[in-house]
């Protein structure tokens, strides 16, 4: 069932709850990518897997997106991992498991950097740290200008007929947020499940991840033939044994 967050001078935010009967075992917390939903395939597979396993099991939508609150064009990573820390702090029970699916990695490790005590695991499916600098470095002359004069441009891609608005509060606030450019002081086991055609993501980008952070306990599973989506029958299949691997 869908309920909503209600925050004081902040955006409602949509999420569904899942309370399970298992309670030796950290609850897990979905955080879906950028411009997604919590309707998305992963974010469904891991709640039947939740209810099969009697897990504890929280997805939502970051303020902006799907049925939550707000404009998608006020938002920022700053502002969704702030809507990610509510969600933690409101709905998650206990030790939590991040499984964080593209941008929503890297709201994963801001979670982790600030709540050490509770974050049992991260799970990182094409995990996408830092991805406002490369849309900065592959930035057209044309969209700079955009940028400052009229704040924003239009993005062409290939998940959706309308094309993803690039604001400039995503882009410098992004800046300010980065976590590659040192080491990633985290307390948790990191998982990082990365398809080697991801045309959105590098593969190579896991490597520079498992390189930053700080705890010893950091592997990559590279997926031959999987692209940035992760959600075909054999990659959800390799995303479930790896949940059950860390619990």
């Amino acid at each position: 069932m869908i309920q909503y967050l209600k925050r004081k001078h902040k955006p409602d935010l949509a999420y569904a709850l899942y309370e399970g009967r298992e309670e030796n075992t950290p609850m897990i917390m979905f955080l879906g990518g950028f411009r997604s939903d919590m309707e998305g395939t992963k974010a469904i597979f891991l709640e039947n897997f939740c209810k099969e396993k009697e897990l504890r099991y929280v997805r939502f939508d970051y303020s902006g997106h799907g049925i939550s609150k707000g404009s998608f064009l006020d938002g920022c990573i700053g502002q969704w991992a702030a809507d990610a820390q509510d969600i933690l702090d409101h709905c998650a029970v206990g030790q939590v498991m991040l499984v964080g699916s593209s941008m929503g990695g890297w709201i994963a490790f801001l979670l982790a950097l600030q709540n050490k005590e509770r974050i049992h695991s991260i799970v990182g499916l094409a995990a996408a740290p830092d991805f406002t600098k490369i849309m900065e470095e592959r930035m057209s002359e044309a969209q700079k200008k955009l940028l400052e004069s009229q704040g924003y441009f239009d993005l062409e891609n290939e998940y959706s007929d309308d094309p993803y608005i690039i604001t400039k509060k995503l882009i410098d606030d992004g800046r300010e947020r980065s976590l590659l450019h040192a080491p990633i002081q985290i307390d948790c086991r990191v998982r990082l499940i990365q398809g080697k055609k991801d045309t959105d993501v590098a593969w190579q980008t896991a490597e520079i991840i498992q390189n930053a952070i700080m705890h010893k306990d950091a592997e990559i599973i590279i997926l031959d033939e999987a692209d940035h989506r992760l959600s075909s029958p054999d990659q959800l299949r390799i995303l479930k044994e790896t949940i059950l691997a860390l619990i």
